[in-house]
């Protein structure tokens, strides 16, 4: 299992694990599917409405259509959605797993459309071989794309509960009654976040993280509509842990 340390830019260091080939391949074939489901729809759609003017050119007309459409609406899906879902398509999201620049920066639209653009270097004209020689030979599994872009692809689907019930050593909770019952609202991966920032804080423990800690306390303090500053701020973020872990198992 490979994984790889993304510095935020609030300088907080998060442990995360790259995909795996299998998942990008997996993802990549989801995609596809959808790209040639909407290409047909397209296809059938423009063939019907200029049905007349293909056949007086022979359907030429209509194969050089097709050949604009298929690559056109690939670079479409794959650059809008990884833009407009976060670094992820719906094959990604299925697998989970998704798109994060190494910075520790949002991905920007140049970065997704760079990604796009070598998808036909990567996997259409090569059929996936020149991605998957890179993905598999490089250090941080990224394709001639996300060199390019200065990116990498990260698995989102952890095992949340078991990682965090074997951090927090919780052995029964059948009788604990959770304290903040709001936390439902939070997800997986914002729980997950908020365990690396106890873990960061507690190898790390200088100005910088403990300023992370306490910035994390108060934003979560505000959607959980909470008053007053608990005291130990570690205890507290440990305790929303161990909250979500009851309330969502």
């Amino acid at each position: 299992m490979k994984t790889i340390d993304i510095t935020t830019t609030q300088q907080v260091t998060i442990e995360y694990e790259l995909a795996a080939l299998r998942d990008r391949f997996l993802s990549y074939m989801i995609d596809n599917m959808i790209i040639g489901a909407v290409c047909m729809f397209m296809y059938l759609i423009i063939s019907s409405a200029f049905y007349y003017e293909f056949q007086a050119d022979n359907n030429g007309g209509e194969m050089r259509m097709y050949g604009l459409l298929l690559p056109t609406i690939f670079v479409l899906y794959h650059f809008l959605s990884e833009l407009l879902m976060d670094g992820q398509s719906i094959g990604k999201k299925a697998v989970g797993i998704k798109v994060i620049k190494l910075n520790g920066k949002e991905g920007t639209a140049s970065d997704y459309f760079i990604r796009t653009l070598f998808h036909f270097i990567d996997t259409m004209f090569s059929f996936y071989i020149l991605g998957s020689i890179m993905i598999l030979s490089t250090d941080k599994s990224q394709r001639l794309g996300d060199l390019a872009a200065n990116t990498a692809v990260i698995k989102v689907k952890f095992n949340l509960r078991f990682r965090l019930e074997d951090i927090m050593k919780i052995n029964s909770l059948a009788d604990y009654e959770p304290l903040y019952p709001d936390v439902r609202q939070f997800s997986e991966q914002d729980m997950l976040l908020i365990k690396s920032v106890v873990a960061r804080n507690r190898q790390y423990n200088n100005t910088s993280h403990k300023e992370v800690v306490n910035t994390l306390v108060r934003d979560l303090m505000l959607k959980l509509d909470i008053i007053e500053t608990p005291k130990d701020k570690i205890h507290f973020l440990k305790t929303l842990i161990r909250d979500y872990i009851v309330l969502t198992r």
